[in-house]
């Protein structure tokens, strides 16, 4: 049987991705096989900056975004969906999403059906040569 556990966001180090193709983002991955004893889920925080971006990218697995800090705009399928304090965001498996440009501080809280974060294959729009 699989126990609880906890993760304190504020104790883990940023993850970061700074490239031009996948955009200017930092992440805090919480829960994720190996690095916690747990299966199903994915989940962490993701932070931007202002003026920061996070490229526009699909990946096979659903995703969940719910807002902490900040509001901003998430495209989703080319669509605009705001995203703020309290707001839930799904967004379903292959479909193309990201973050334009965070116009103020953003940080939100996110999480896939996988065992690991390593499970989630990025695929971005750019990198793939797709028109946006």
């Amino acid at each position: 049987m699989a126990e609880a556990i906890s993760a304190d966001a504020d104790l883990l180090p940023d993850a970061r991705w700074d490239d031009p193709t996948r955009g200017t983002i930092r992440f805090r991955t919480l829960i994720s096989t190996p690095t916690t004893p747990t299966d199903s889920i994915v989940c962490g925080v993701a932070i931007m900056a202002e003026g920061e971006t996070f490229a526009l990218h699909s990946h096979p697995q659903a995703e969940v975004y719910f807002g902490l800090e900040g509001e901003g705009e998430v495209l989703v399928d080319g669509t605009p969906h705001r995203l703020a304090p309290g707001v839930a965001l799904f967004i379903p498996g292959g479909v193309v999403h990201g973050v334009p440009m965070a116009r103020a501080p953003l940080k939100w809280f996110y999480t896939f059906a996988a065992d690991s974060f390593d499970d989630i294959k990025y695929r971005f729009v750019h990198e793939a040569g797709e028109k946006t």
